[in-house]
């Protein structure tokens, strides 16, 4: 396939990098693909999309991908993932790729560490270096996949097949929310562009990821029945452990109405924020998301982080959501 020039222009700085990577995809017999915890669109399509990728080209080797399912996208959108044992990680020589995260206490699974050899792909902040060279990590990209893809078109002799083009098809439209976050490039598109020549059926895609169900219209209309509004447009709602229990919802699916909010007047920044009962991180989770301003440094602040319109934050109760919404609201004083 002959490379758009947005790929050869994108490639360009990283060429010696992604030869080495290549070099130790081919070098290792065995290898697992990780993802960050609490996984989303990107992380499990960029996960998945390497792992199919890996065994349509090298069918003689041993992959796997590990990791916590996902309450919604298992196995709904992506196969459940496997359980690997200690004595796997203990006993092989091993590759590992880490994908879609830069805190590594975010690694699903920390044997990662057990790794001969890490690459790590991503569009995070790195908090500590893994892969020193073997990392390629893009922060204006809009999804891993976006990164991972450009990776795999500059392998030659490789193909994308239609089943890893959709996995990497749902990372990128997920994390670039369907295109529409100023994140998306023209290279961006010019990855979707390579997918969409792999065969895949879009119409499909975005139906499997985003059809709803009676119960989710029942959930719309409670979020929608019990939103807040800030002096200067930042709409949130809360999601209380009783809530969830009457919505037939867990925590990882809090969030799944926060859109909701994304396209009307007056609302510049938008948040769900979703009692976490786990008793060994209690606290309560945000997700937010903003029209145009970068909203990453207030996450930052609240024990979060992520990019400057799609980031996620927490609090340790409902005592500081007013400091939190203030930090927020503040940035719009002047729209």
């Amino acid at each position: 396939m002959a490379l758009s020039k947005q790929v050869q222009a994108y490639g360009k700085p990283y060429l010696k990098t992604y030869k080495a990577m290549f070099a130790a995809i081919k070098e290792f017999d065995k290898i697992v693909v990780f993802r960050h915890i609490k996984p989303d669109f990107d992380a499990m399509g960029t996960q998945m999309g390497m792992v199919q990728w890996i065994k349509d080209n090298f069918p003689n080797k041993e992959v796997h991908f590990v990791g916590d399912n996902h309450v919604s996208f298992t196995p709904r959108l992506f196969p459940e993932t496997e359980e690997l044992s200690e004595e796997w990680f203990k006993g092989n020589n091993f590759l590992a790729i880490v994908v879609d995260v830069g805190d590594t206490s975010r690694i699903a699974d920390p044997r990662f560490e057990n790794a001969k050899k890490i690459i790590k792909i991503d569009h995070h902040p790195c908090k500590a270096e893994i892969a020193p060279g073997l990392t390629v990590c893009d922060l204006d990209a809009a999804a891993a996949a976006e990164v991972a893809v450009d990776f795999l078109l500059h392998c030659k002799g490789t193909v994308i097949s239609k089943e890893a083009a959709r996995h990497f098809y749902i990372a990128l439209v997920g994390d670039s929310g369907r295109f529409l976050y100023s994140s998306t490039s023209p290279h961006t598109l010019a990855i979707a562009q390579a997918l969409l020549d792999a065969g895949i059926d879009i119409s499909q895609i975005y139906l499997a990821m985003y059809e709803k169900t009676i119960q989710s219209l029942k959930n719309q209309a409670y979020v929608l029945g019990h939103f807040s509004v800030s002096p200067h447009g930042v709409a949130y709602y809360t999601l209380s452990k009783e809530v969830q229990e009457e919505l037939h919802i867990t925590p990882e699916l809090g969030k799944e109405n926060v859109n909701l909010f994304s396209n009307i007047a007056g609302i510049n920044a938008w948040c769900s924020i979703t009692e976490d009962p786990n008793p060994k991180d209690y606290c309560w989770r945000i997700s937010i998301r903003s029209k145009k301003k970068d909203i990453s440094g207030i996450a930052n602040k609240w024990e979060g982080g992520g990019h400057a319109q799609a980031s996620g934050a927490k609090i340790k109760d409902l005592t500081e959501l007013d400091a939190f919404i203030a930090d927020l609201d503040a940035l719009f004083v002047e729209e």
